[in-house]
Order: structure tokens, then C-alpha cells, then sequence
């Protein structure tokens, strides 16, 4: 049975929730009075359904089903999670809560809250223990944190359920022990925020100037080590100790204005406008929001590679995906399955403006990779000392590929023994077949250097899907040799 959450106002953040748990299978209702919500919804979604899928190595589940309800009591019925996304206006927020608890009863209500504390959403509430904070990041379908904070009110045995339903989609709880104004990651975005704007407003920095300093230094450190793991590295073998005897006498010198804030008047917001015009108006929002996904991606991409940071939340949930996916019997039965989503980027581009031919070759092997995750032989596997080894391909050319364009890959098995793996691989953009690879993959054992039979496990589930695909159609170009008239 198909789970649902509700979502009570569609905007960026809320847009944002529906799509990461619709594209995590998951059925969502969304109530928002705003005539333009499922406009925008669906221009979220659009972008979500091109971004999160980049993250995953295992195939997605069937998109949940999205509706837009008339009514709060009609968006909460049958929800078994709840998302409440409306303006930072607490005197809304309790009218929010009052009417879902209206219809409602025992189930999770999280907030999406920057700033107010859990007790202060709670205030006059029909039952206080179950609404808590559950702030995340834009774009809140990549971003995988979602700081839950709860109160002394809180059900515990509900927020530990909250955050089981939050892994389920791909999530990382960061639960806040103490309630705080803003929690945590707000305060520090605060900090910067202020002291970026009294740089501007001493004409010190520009916006631009002050950008470049955070995505070309210590922005990146931060984005895999954090502030502390990054401090005790730049204290060298000493470590943490040491930094704080070199750079602690700092904090008492005139190096910030953290405690002052500017004055905000037309004159600054015109100058902190204008210059984010100069830096950034040749680009719509749209626009930005898809180069910082495509950024992100290829951020987190590398993290997972070397599972670190965000990368072992998106390991922990492919983990997760693939037992679900071996449960429900997910085998590809009646089609070839898609294993990988992938982008052309400037790099894969040759001298005619096509994608290039190795790359090609690079978008099977994120194909049949995913597929070797998925049946139990992925690095695990081969740090133990066994491996597939692609003996023998044969690719070949059906379409053109340009610069920004979405690709898929599909993988059939043509057939299969203890030793051997026989794929079809299909490249494709929408329906449109790029192009094809015909691969032979053969179970070594590394140590020994020769071929060996696949360990027990790993054949089993490979059984359950060559057993799904027998039926399925033969490409005509399996088995062709080069040159060979298409049958």
C-alpha cells in the first residue's frame, strides 16, 4: 500500500517536500490557497525529477501520486505524515495546526520553521506532543538535513518515527537535543550573514567579492569537513589543542562585527540589490536553481564515491532502496531496468558538439555498475577480493547526444551462469535509443587472477533477475558483428 504525506504550503520549501517524497514513492496531498501553487509545484518537481534521481544507484520507485486538496481537512486524511510549510508567521502557524488536529490525530506534524522554538508552536495546540520542527535546506530534494527539534512536550516514540520516516526518503535527522531561536545551522548562517552585510555597507566587499571568497576557499572545506573537522586539520599534527592556542586570542580582536547589526535602510537594500542584479540578473531563478542542482550533484557524487559526509546518507538510502526493491520483488519483469540517470556535460563534448566516445563507454559502466550494486558485487565485494570483469563490448552508435542532455540507461540480461554476466545496455534520451552496448562480464577471483564462480549470494539475486527478463524480447542488434546489416 502506497504511504501519503500531507503538505500544507507549496512554496520553494514546500514544493521541495512534496517532491522528495513523491519521487520516493510516496503519495502527497498538498493544500495552499495561493491560485499559483501548482504551477509552481510542478516547476519544482520538474527540477527534482532531474536532479534527485542523479544521486541514486538504485532505481527509483514508482513517482507517488500528487493532488491538490481544497481544504486542510481534506490534505491530512489518510496522511501518515505531515509538513507544514506556511509563512513565519506564528499566529498562522497555530491557526495551521489547529485545524489539522482538527482531522487529524496522533500523527507527525513537523514544521519547516527557520527560527521558533517547538514549545512556541505548540502553544494552545489540541495535542502540543505531536508537532515538533523539522527544518531543512533548499532544495530540500537534494539537501539531505532536516534539523528535528522537539520539546518537553514532545512524544518521544513519535519524533523517533519522524525521523525513521525521514531516513525512508533519503534524509539525515539532525536532532537538536536543547530548543534554541533558529536552532543550529540558521545561527551560523546568521553570523555570516551579518557580518557579509556590514562588508558591503563599509564598501569593503562587493556581493560578488564576498561570494567568490566563500565558493573558492573555505566554502568547499566546510561542505565535507564542517567547522571543526576542518580546524583540527588546519592545526596540524598538534590537532585541535593547538588551534585553539594559536587562533583563541583572535576572537578578542577587532576581526568582526558579529554583535552589531547595520541598519537596514533603502540606501543598503538598494546597494545589496543592485550589486546581486550586476552578479547574478543575467540569469532567471529557474536558471540558478538548476546550475546549483547540477553543482550539488557533482558535490555529492564525489562525497558518496568516498562515502563521507552527505555521500553516507546517500549510501545508507541506496542501501535501503535495495533491500525495499529486493522485498516488493522488483526484478524489471516486462522491461529493462533503469539503472542510471545521467547529464552530457562540457567535458563529454567532442570537436563535432557531440558526446564524445569514451563517454559513451562511461555511461554503460554507470549503468552495469549500478546493476553489480544491486545484485551484492559493488566494492564491498571487490575489497574482499572478487569482481566482474568486463571481458568483451560491442557498442554501437544510434543517435547524437548534445551538451545538456538527459540521459537514462537501461540494462536487460540476455543470459547468465555462474560465471557469467550477458547485458544489453541501452543509452537513451527519452524514448530515443543514443545508443547501445552489448557487454560480457566474467566473475574473477582477483587474488588467483583467473575466473571463478560468483559467491551464492550474489548468484541468487542475480537469478531473480534473469529469471524477470527471459521473457523479454531479444534486441535485433544482440549478437551482430561489426559491419552486420541490422535484422
Amino acid at each position: 500500500m502506497t504511504r501519503k504525506a500531507c503538505i500544507i504550503g507549496g512554496g520553494v520549501i514546500g514544493g521541495g517536500w512534496a517532491a522528495r517524497f513523491l519521487l520516493n514513492g510516496w503519495n502527497v496531498s498538498v493544500f495552499d490557497p495561493d491560485p499559483e501553487a501548482e504551477r509552481k509545484i510542478g516547476e519544482v518537481l520538474a527540477n527534482a525529477r532531474a536532479a534527485l534521481p542523479a544521486l541514486s544507484d538504485v532505481p527509483m520507485p514508482a513517482e507517488g501520486k500528487l493532488s491538490f486538496a481544497s481544504s486542510i481537512t481534506e490534505a491530512v486524511e489518510g496522511a501518515e505524515y505531515i509538513q507544514e510549510s506556511v509563512s513565519e508567521r506564528l499566529d498562522l502557524k497555530h491557526r495551521v495546526f489547529a485545524q489539522i488536529q482538527q482531522s487529524s490525530h496522533g500523527v507527525p506534524i513537523g514544521s519547516s520553521t527557520s527560527g521558533f522554538k517547538p514549545s512556541e508552536l505548540q502553544e494552545n495546540a489540541a495535542d502540543p506532543s505531536t508537532i515538533f520542527v523539522a527544518h531543512p535546506f533548499n532544495p530540500v530534494y537534494l539537501l539531505p538535513l532536516a534539523e528535528i527539534v522537539p520539546s518537553a512536550k514532545s512524544d518521544a516514540k513519535l519524533i523517533d518515527n519522524a525521523k525513521e520516516i525521514l531516513r525512508e526518503i533519503g534524509m539525515f535527522p539532525l536532532h537538536v537535543r536543547k530548543e534554541i531561536d533558529a536552532h543550529i545551522a540558521d545561527r551560523f548562517l546568521e553570523a555570516v550573514w551579518r557580518e557579509a552585510l556590514w562588508l558591503v555597507k563599509d564598501g569593503i566587499a562587493t556581493t560578488e567579492e564576498i561570494d567568490e571568497a566563500i565558493r573558492m576557499g573555505f566554502g568547499l572545506r566546510w561542505g565535507q569537513m564542517g567547522l571543526f573537522e576542518t580546524y583540527r586539520v588546519a592545526g596540524g599534527e598538534a590537532g585541535m589543542k593547538h588551534f585553539m592556542a594559536q587562533f583563541g586570542p583572535c576572537l578578542q580582536w577587532p576581526w568582526t562585527k558579529l554583535t552589531d547589526v547595520p541598519e537596514f535602510t533603502e540606501e543598503l537594500v538598494d546597494l545589496i540589490a543592485g550589486q546581486s542584479d550586476a552578479q547574478s540578473g543575467q540569469y532567471s531563478i529557474r536558471e540558478l536553481e538548476r546550475i546549483r542542482d547540477s553543482n550539488l550533484i557533482g558535490f555529492m557524487r564525489a562525497l558518496k564515491d568516498r562515502n563521507w559526509g552527505a555521500g553516507k546518507v546517500l549510501l545508507d538510502h541506496d542501501q535501503r532502496r535495495r533491500a525495499a526493491f529486493h522485498e516488493a520483488g522488483e526484478t524489471g519483469r516486462g522491461a529493462p531496468m533503469v539503472m542510471a540517470h545521467m547529464q552530457v556535460l562540457p567535458g563529454w563534448i567532442d570537436y563535432n558538439g557531440h558526446m564524445t566516445e569514451s563517454r559513451y563507454l562511461f555511461a554503460a559502466s554507470e549503468t552495469s555498475d549500478a546493476f553489480l550494486r544491486l545484485i551484492g558485487a559493488g566494492m564491498d565485494y571487490v575489497e574482499a577480493g572478487h569482481s566482474y570483469y568486463t571481458a568483451e563490448t560491442h557498442i554501437m552508435h544510434l543517435g547524437e547526444a548534445k551538451l545538456g542532455d538527459r540521459l537514462t540507461g537501461t540494462l536487460q540480461i540476455l543470459s547468465s551462469d555462474e560465471k557469467r554476466i550477458h547485458v544489453f545496455i541501452r543509452i537513451q534520451r527519452g524514448d530515443e535509443v543514443v545508443a547501445s552496448l552489448e557487454q560480457m562480464f566474467l566473475h574473477v577471483d582477483m587474488k588467483a587472477g583467473r575466473a571463478c564462480p560468483a559467491a551464492p549470494d550474489v548468484l541468487a539475486r542475480l537469478a531473480l533477475f534473469a529469471d524477470a527478463h527471459k521473457n523479454l524480447p531479444r534486441p535485433d542488434a544482440a549478437g551482430r558483428y561489426t559491419g552486420e546489416r541490422r535484422k
